[in-house]
């Protein structure tokens, strides 16, 4: 079931960036890709903890900014070593102005390593 929960202004993530945003009492690696699509994935490289939300944006990949995983940020697939495991990912909606991402898909345990 759907739970959108709003988490920025669409303002403060312009197009190629992330931005670390919390909800619920867990951290988000939200995007606004150069094609004006927004995603969401976890914040944490499943690699060694890093913040992916202060990492770079290219072609809707996050590059974590420790040892350059690269994640998709629709899907939350590893598209680049050193991380294996990839990140669960949230669709996201703008409404008003506001970013929204939806806390109630279903969600797996990270591996990490």
């Amino acid at each position: 079931m759907s739970r959108y929960v709003p988490v920025a202004n669409t303002a403060d993530i312009p197009p190629g960036a992330v931005a670390v945003v919390e909800a619920d009492g867990r951290s988000f690696c939200v995007g606004h890709c150069e094609d004006g699509t927004w995603g969401a994935i976890d914040n944490v490289c499943t690699h060694d903890g890093g913040v992916l939300g202060e990492g770079e944006l290219e072609d809707c990949l996050v590059e974590c900014p420790r040892h350059g995983a690269r994640f998709d940020l629709m899907t939350g697939e590893v598209k680049a070593l050193p991380a294996v495991f990839p990140v669960n990912a949230y669709p996201v909606r703008i409404v008003d102005g506001q970013v929204e991402v939806d806390l109630g898909v279903p969600t797996k345990e990270l591996g990490t390593g």
